[in-house]
């Protein structure tokens, strides 16, 4: 039996079609879209070319949506729920393909910013993303380029490059639950030189009693050409966030409170010696401290976890070889861990990594490519990935059918390993858990670079999955279990007549082979919508929806599996532009007020209405 629409989704339906003509009215000139990615290939490669699945969010488009959350930047992704435990800050997870939250790396100016013993959780709740950003998001095993945790996907998140005429940007925004938040931004470059630095941060109470979250999120990066052969440049990101964790409505604790801060620099350098070669070092460094305080009736539990990462990254293209691009470095890491907590972890690692790539065009509008990784980790061993793909541009270049295959593995984490409690001890007999995967997609671009639609298949293979051992004393953990994700992902990005839509479905098969039931949390069906149209005279509307139906979830009191709730959520947004320097922006979040839980026990924010204004000098 079919499942009706929620009816908030209904409304909507119902909005943007009461809307449809206004929104379609004027007409002004047609607006492009993003035309190269560096994620899927690390090099710069034109989308029209590329056999993997690929996203991007550009800085330019968060701000005409008014979406300042790394969270909410990749609700409007194909195959890439996330759920967060609490309101605005809370810990969330993202699921990637069906991946586990675990399973998806983040890649941050050219370097990762997590690992087994380095989770995003805190930072994708509540990290801004500013005026510097941009993202791409390459789906698939990814393993080949980037090492461990590549599973579901690769999702960057990188500093763009300040350039044109010096312009600084400051806005104020107020709204419910007591919200105040601001953002500054500077840039400006030339040839030679570029610079680019945000920050953006604020207060809010959120809903619940005890919930308050104040955040900081800082970006700054600088170029400086030295010659025609040689490029320099460094970044400087962080993130500092309090936030009142009552846990769920079952227990209301109104004491708790988790504190983070996360700091990531690099500095890079582009080397081309000839036309033939070029060559591009990261030199990078992590440092996150997250801190948990859990008053109780014995006395207060503080667990804090320190992170601290050095990475070095290089690698250089060759052109000189005909219809071949081949690429190749190395990664090295160092990374220690500090966890006060469960397990008790102090430990350190060390890793290397090879790996080779070719972009082959046997003939004109095929474009080939193939790669293999080698990495080795002191602490478990070796892992080797490969990946291939396909893509054949067709009929006027307009039509793309491509197809890929690629391995992945996620290391064990510190804890898996080395973990010592009374009840627990680690396993250092452990594998990296393993996965395959391939899709086959095509993709139909406009005229004019005014749009794409894309639709893929996907398959993923796990094995050597992680789990709690119950069945001995200490429990420990064993590579035992087994899981298949595959599905569907529809994502269509379009611009034309000053108006731009961005939609997003996935639809999505999700076991466990091992234990014969559905993964958790992973929605049969999720979605979005955004449209947004200029009217001219300064004037902007947009409107947008999120959805996740038939999923399941454990019970935030008894811990029993059970069937999450449906539900979609709906947005509206405006601004005006007064004239060159001042604009006035409102938006309202969850507009019909939806009751909702993404994770069973948490309760999401009803209706929220915010207003602000921006200063451009």
């Amino acid at each position: 039996m079919s499942t009706p629409l929620p009816a908030s989704l209904r409304r909507l339906v119902l909005l943007v079609v009461g809307f449809a003509p206004t929104f379609l009215a004027a007409q002004t000139a047609p607006a492009k879209l993003d035309n190269y990615v560096v994620t899927a290939t690390r090099t710069a490669t034109a989308i029209t070319t590329l056999g993997s699945a690929v996203d991007t969010i550009s800085a330019a488009e968060l701000a005409r949506r008014q979406i300042t959350t790394l969270r909410g930047a990749l609700g409007s992704v194909p195959g890439a729920p996330a759920f967060a435990s609490g309101a605005n800050g809370g810990a969330t997870s993202l699921f990637l393909r069906g991946a586990n939250s675990n399973q998806t790396l983040f890649l941050v100016d050219g370097i990762r910013s997590n690992d087994p013993n380095t989770d995003y959780a805190v930072s994708l709740g509540g990290a801004c993303v500013s005026a510097c950003d941009s993202l791409e998001i390459a789906h698939g095993p990814q393993s080949t380029l980037y090492g461990g945790e590549a599973v579901g996907g690769v999702i960057a998140l990188r500093s763009e490059r300040g350039r044109g005429a010096p312009v600084r940007t400051v806005s104020f925004e107020l709204g419910s639950f007591g919200t105040v938040q601001g953002a500054l931004a500077v840039r400006g470059g030339d040839e030679q030189s570029g610079y680019n630095f945000s920050a953006a941060g604020g207060h809010t109470d959120n809903e619940r009693p005890h919930n308050a979250f104040t955040s900081a999120t800082y970006v700054l990066r600088l170029d400086r050409t030295l010659n025609d052969r040689l490029a320099i440049g460094a970044t400087w990101r962080g993130f500092d966030g309090v936030y009142e964790s009552p846990g769920t409505r079952f227990t209301n604790d109104p004491d708790n409170e988790d504190r983070e801060s996360n700091q990531l620099t690099t500095v890079f350098a582009d080397f081309t010696p000839s036309a033939a070669w070029t060559s591009r070092a990261v030199l990078g460094a992590q440092a996150r401290r997250f801190v948990s305080e859990n008053p109780g009736p014995f006395g207060t539990q503080v667990t804090t976890v320190k992170n601290r990462r050095a990475v070095l990254d290089w690698q250089t293209t060759y052109l000189g070889a005909e219809q071949h691009r081949v690429t190749g470095g190395v990664t090295a890491e160092l990374n220690h861990t500090r966890n006060t907590g469960f397990g008790n972890i102090n430990q350190r690692q060390e890793l290397f990594a090879l790996f080779l790539q070719d972009e082959f065009t046997p003939v004109e509008n095929v474009y080939l490519t193939a790669g293999l990784r080698s990495d080795d980790h002191d602490t478990f061993g070796r892992a080797t990935t490969g990946r291939a793909t396909a893509a054949w541009l067709m009929h006027n270049q307009q039509l793309k059918l491509r197809a890929s295959y690629g391995t992945a593995f996620r290391a064990p984490s510190f804890l898996d390993l080395f973990g010592q409690s009374a009840f627990y001890v680690g396993n250092p007999n452990l594998r990296a858990e393993k996965a395959s995967g391939w899709d086959a997609g095509v993709d139909y671009y406009l005229a004019a670079e005014r749009g794409t639609l894309s639709v893929t298949w996907f398959e993923m293979d796990y094995r050597n999955l992680i789990v709690f051992d119950f069945g001995v004393f200490p429990g420990t953990v064993r590579n035992v279990e087994s899981a298949r994700t595959r599905g569907l992902e529809l994502a269509g990005k379009f611009a034309f007549s000053g108006m731009e839509l961005r939609l997003a479905y996935t639809y999505l098969e999700a076991e466990n082979l091992s234990q014969r039931n559905r993964l958790l949390r992973r929605p049969r069906h999720s979605g979005s919508a955004d449209l947004w149209r200029e009217f001219g005279h300064g004037l902007s509307l947009g409107a947008g929806v999120a959805f996740a139906a038939q999923r399941e979830d454990v019970h935030a009191s008894t811990f029993g599996r059970i069937d999450g709730e449906d539900y979609a959520v709906a947005r509206v947004y405006g601004a005006w532009q007064i004239n060159a320097a001042f604009a006035l922006k409102v938006r309202v979040e969850n507009l019909f007020n939806e009751r909702y839980e993404e994770v069973h026990g948490y309760p999401q924010p009803g209706t929220g209405v915010f207003a602000g204004v921006a200063w451009k000098f």
